[in-house]
């Protein structure tokens, strides 16, 4: 699958396949113009991907082929067993969570989880969680508290779940009380936007100590489809509104709202899923390692102040 803008690529790839089809066939020796092509696709998509605007990233961040939760949990912690339920309504598929162990040591998985085909995204919502998935969450994260395990959360949303019945459920409630219990928990927490990170659906598991961003990634308090509909009543501003909102990790990092962005490979995380695991498990254990000699009173007065700091605005009058 290309997008739009991919499209120089697509066609020296097309390109590609044609000559060592032929080159195949041991006809005609094409070992030059091989090399030739290949050379410029690399080029083409360090020249394409540098220079990135808001909406292509929301593109990237949907990419079809995109690693999920479970594939990055899985790839990273073999050993990873799957939690279930919030011990009051029923268990959210939409919201994963379990523990498992990377080098030795033992984490606690929380992520937001999409399908691949029409079945799985229904039976996963869409990847948007009710209440009770994060009430799930937050059942799961006292657990590792209590275990003295530190909480890794991925996050791939487009939002909570916007239904009648979440809102019955107590939607907000739900989130709210996410967001005032991670603030204190005792244990590191560190928290990385793998794909989409909308609303309060991705900042109910996103207060934590290190907050990151993969390369090709958004976060926002809304989708510039939904900003496009309310500002201008139609989708097609919705280029627009991705750069308006400031959506993307660059830009999140600029403001202060994250700690760091995570590479991926040239052409997004799905083109090499091997190579995007590597660094976010290589982030995962640095960021550990940074954390885990801190003592609660620490971990904790500085969370709070890292989200407390966000938003703050000097005035200086003159006078």
């Amino acid at each position: 699958m290309y997008f739009d803008f991919e499209k120089p690529i697509q066609e020296l790839q097309e390109q590609l396949d044609k000559t060592v089809e032929t080159h195949a066939k041991g006809k005609i020796d094409m070992s030059d113009m091989i090399q030739t092509l290949t050379k410029k696709i690399e080029e083409s998509k360090k020249m394409i991907y540098s220079n990135l605007t808001g909406w292509q990233k929301v593109q990237i961040s949907r990419h079809p082929e995109r690693p999920y939760a479970l594939d990055y949990i899985h790839a990273m912690a073999p050993d990873f067993i799957e939690i279930h339920g919030d011990r009051n309504v029923k268990d959210d598929k939409a919201m994963i969570g379990g523990f498992g162990t990377i080098d030795g040591q033992g984490y606690l998985f929380i992520g937001q989880q999409k399908g691949r085909n029409t079945k799985e995204r229904q039976f996963r919502n869409f990847g948007m969680p009710n209440p009770e998935g994060y009430r799930k969450a937050l059942r799961l994260m006292k657990l590792a508290e209590k275990f003295n395990r530190p909480i890794v959360t991925l996050i791939d949303t487009p939002g909570a779940s916007p239904g009648l019945e979440a809102e019955e459920r107590g939607q907000g409630e739900a989130i709210a009380k996410n967001l005032m219990e991670m603030a204190v928990l005792k244990v590191p927490i560190i928290c990385i936007v793998i794909g989409e990170g909308a609303s309060g659906g991705a900042l109910g598991i996103g207060v934590g100590d290190k907050v990151f961003m993969m390369e090709n990634t958004w976060y926002s308090v809304i989708s510039p489809e939904s900003c496009s509909s309310i500002l201008w009543r139609t989708w097609d501003f919705k280029e627009k509104a991705a750069d308006a909102l400031k959506l993307t990790a660059e830009d999140m990092l600029k403001n202060g709202l994250i700690d760091g962005i995570i590479s991926e490979p040239l052409g997004g995380a799905h083109t090499d899923i091997e190579k995007a695991v590597s660094c976010v498990k290589k982030e995962i254990k640095k960021q550990y390692k940074l954390l885990k000699d801190k003592t609660v009173d620490v971990l904790i007065n500085e969370r709070i102040e890292k989200f407390s700091n966000m938003g703050v605005v000097n005035e200086v009058i003159a006078e």
